[in-house]
């Protein structure tokens, strides 16, 4: 996959080159006012660019990862059977500590890593294993847009002429390699020929709505209006939003949704105004290891992202800063998850387990 799938919209990460390749990247924290890539040619690249949120989304920083594996593992591929498998078991748990709430970062590693390990256990061929790995990451990056599209499919009848529809942070194409998720359906209304207004939180204290979701929005030509984050309740009060669409980053196996921190208030706010409140995600994104939301780790950066975000002190001195990345939104405030297998309405265990299938979540 080489483009976003969005016209005007550059791609977000792509393999450039065949086996001495490297990961090309679309540096997000560049955006709006720049499109500028970053080359990455070694698992220590992939990592620093998915820390610094170069490369950011669920299932984006999955595919990236898995590119970073083979990345961190090429110049070990004429080394023996154990010591080349060795490399693929540290390089995976390297890049697995770059962030630890999107469930996609580690399920996409384990896929290349068995890829590799059943290679060698069949051939003892750390070549052709590391081959086959690579092979992997390209078919998960295909994968990737085949499924974002599809959750357009899906979620594209919730769109209605006339509606306001409402997302926080960026699940679109940026988040993907292509198509995106929460954006995904709005796309697929839009080529349908519906006509709506979009609302984007601003999402702080990285601003990823104002400067990636409304970028892409309005690259694709659809209708995006810009709102601060505490503007969203009000909004919703003055019956200007009838649907509320937003991403996951991790989905307990009861239906709690780890999301960008403030979607838990969203909820909260759609559910009092009776504004139906939707997750787009991948099954991928599923964790049926984890019961509840109570046990997702949540992601804490650092507090100078609030003090001084952008360069600028806006903080007090002496002031001290809390700067979780993520948040919860418990399952019974969640009217139905898009997922490319179809809409999982309403949100329960049984239902979940149906859906998502054993075979194809993240399960021990």
């Amino acid at each position: 996959m080489t483009d976003s799938g969005i016209p005007g919209l550059p791609p977000t990460l792509r393999w450039k080159g065949g086996a001495q390749g490297l990961l090309v990247l679309l540096d997000q924290t560049r955006l709006p006012t720049a499109v500028v890539f970053r080359e990455c040619g070694s698992a220590e690249a992939v990592h620093a660019a998915i820390r610094e949120l170069c490369v950011r989304g669920a299932p984006a920083i999955g595919v990236a990862a898995a590119y970073g594996l083979c990345l961190g593992t090429r110049s070990h591929s004429g080394s023996s059977a154990g010591e080349f498998i060795e490399q693929v078991r540290k390089t995976c748990a390297f890049l697995e500590s770059a962030r630890p709430t999107a469930v996609n970062l580690s399920w996409a590693l384990r896929r290349v890593c068995r890829r590799g390990e059943a290679a060698i256990s069949a051939e003892a061929d750390p070549q052709r294993a590391w081959e086959l790995m690579l092979a992997e990451a390209h078919r998960m990056a295909e994968e990737d847009a085949a499924v974002c599209r599809r959750i357009g499919e899906v979620g594209a009848p919730l769109i209605r002429d006339g509606m306001g529809v409402l997302t926080h942070c960026n699940a679109g194409a940026l988040a993907t390699v292509a198509h995106g998720t929460a954006l995904s359906p709005m796309y697929e209304a839009h080529r349908q020929g519906r006509r709506f207004r979009v609302f984007v939180d601003e999402t702080r204290p990285l601003l990823q709505g104002a400067r990636l979701t409304a970028f892409e929005l309005s690259a694709a030509g659809l209708d995006v209006t810009v709102l601060c984050d505490g503007a969203a309740a009000t909004l919703m009060a003055a019956g200007r939003v009838q649907l509320v669409v937003v991403g996951a980053d991790r989905i307990a196996a009861n239906g709690d949704t780890a999301n960008k921190v403030g979607t838990y208030g969203v909820a909260i706010a759609a559910r009092h105004h009776g504004v139906p409140f939707y997750v787009a995600a991948p099954r991928s994104t599923f964790d049926l290891s984890i019961p509840d939301g109570a046990q997702i780790p949540i992601e804490e950066r650092s507090a100078d992202e609030v003090r001084c975000g952008f360069g600028r002190t806006t903080v007090a001195g002496g002031a001290a800063c809390y700067n979780p990345a993520f948040d919860v939104t418990p399952a019974g405030m969640i009217r139905g998850i898009i997922t490319e297998s179809g809409l999982l309405e309403p949100v329960s265990v049984e239902n979940i387990r149906q859906i998502v299938g054993c075979g194809s979540c993240n399960e021990g």
